[in-house]
């Protein structure tokens, strides 16, 4: 834990890092062809919607020793081919779950399922949900996501510039269809629960960008007075300032979500925490992902085409140039003055990093007081 803290303290202050903004076109392809398979994931499996949307029929049964894919099979011959999704509850009942089915079709499925599960049909519980209920949550959702970008590409743009606001806007659309697309290629149902954590993941994907946002925003103030660094080198300052910080609150976050995914879905077998969590997973990893890799290299490639950071690039390039001379030049001993003040300045130029500062020297050691005895 010491060397994970003293990394992070040499991150902040400049004295290490890595070049996250001069491979920014690795991670931008990173992210192209991971988008790509969501897309093509979603084109060509789609989603597995739920009732909730679809409109269908639940049938809940008392504790029964048939299993789950028994069950399931019993079911679809049941309802004539109908897709089935069955869950075996804690107390060893069974949540059957049937779309496409109306009023009509869902009592003879009933007596057939409480026939081939030897229970009474009066003890299978069974409840219709019409489609309708679902597209008016699919509408609130819709016009709920349209209403936050909105939002935050407002105060983004107010807080910090338009710029940024772009490209927060671009890596949550990125971390969404990321989401969407695992949705689609692992076949989850999507339910009002994936609704929920789709659109919970929206505030924790933005965390980590705002975050770097206020470092750059903060480190690049007055920029174009100084010769020392570019703006994509103090974006990249800015990333390498606040890593440990991002991976931190990403793992703290990311861990109770696991419990809930692999622990609390996988083996309770609980549906609804299935739903929530893989959302909540895949958009927290997607997040602090796009905060790091996608988000500010774009803010630093929309900067870098402004006619100021040009010529500030143009600047520093030809002070770096010209401190090179100049330690050339000085290579021969007697005309070389280690540790002059010019060196310094230069050798700061052509680092990134905070100066190192020349050891104070002990005063009132060796030196007489001046006082007669």
């Amino acid at each position: 834990m010491s060397k994970l803290g003293n990394i992070g303290a040499r991150l902040y202050r400049g004295e290490v890092g890595y070049d996250f903004i001069g491979k920014r076109k690795i991670w931008y392809g990173i992210s192209i062809l991971i988008t790509i398979t969501a897309i093509v994931g979603l084109a060509v499996r789609g989603l597995n919607m739920g009732i909730e949307f679809s409109g269908g029929a639940v049938f809940t049964t008392p504790s029964t020793s048939v299993s789950a894919s028994e069950a399931q099979h019993q079911a679809e011959s049941a309802a004539g081919g109908h897709q089935a999704v069955v869950q075996k509850l804690g107390d060893g009942a069974l949540r059957i779950q049937i779309s496409g089915l109306d009023t009509k079709q869902a009592v003879p499925v009933q007596e057939e399922l409480a026939k081939d599960l030897s229970i009474p049909v009066k003890d299978v519980n069974t409840q219709l949900v019409g489609p309708s209920w679902g597209e008016q949550i699919a509408d609130k959702a819709w016009l709920g996501l349209g209403i936050f970008m909105v939002l935050v590409v407002i105060y983004l743009a107010i807080a910090f510039e338009w710029r940024m606001a772009l490209a927060a806007l671009i890596a949550l659309i990125h971390d969404l269809t990321i989401t969407v697309g695992v949705y689609a290629l692992v076949g989850f149902e999507v339910t009002p629960g994936t609704v929920i954590g789709l659109l919970t993941i929206l505030g924790y994907s933005l965390y980590d960008t705002v975050v770097v946002f206020d470092s750059l925003k903060e480190a690049s103030r007055d920029i174009t007075k100084q010769t020392r660094f570019t703006y994509s080198e103090i974006a990249n300052r800015s990333i390498n300032s606040t890593l440990v910080r991002s991976i931190n609150t990403t793992v703290v976050a990311l861990l109770p979500v696991a419990g809930l995914l692999f622990v609390g879905g996988g083996v309770l077998g609980a549906g609804m925490l299935n739903d929530i969590s893989l959302a909540l997973f895949v958009g927290l990893a997607a997040g602090a992902y796009s905060s790091i890799f996608i988000a500010t290299p774009l803010v630093a490639d929309f900067k870098n085409a402004e006619p100021e950071m040009k010529a500030l690039a143009k600047r520093v390039k030809a002070k770096r140039a010209a401190a090179a001379a100049k330690g050339a030049s000085q290579e021969e001993p007697q005309d070389a003055v280690p540790g002059g003040a010019d060196a310094d300045e230069d050798a700061d130029a052509a680092v990134v990093g905070p100066r190192r500062q020349p050891p104070t020297r002990p005063r009132g050691r060796g030196r007489s007081s001046g006082k007669r005895r």
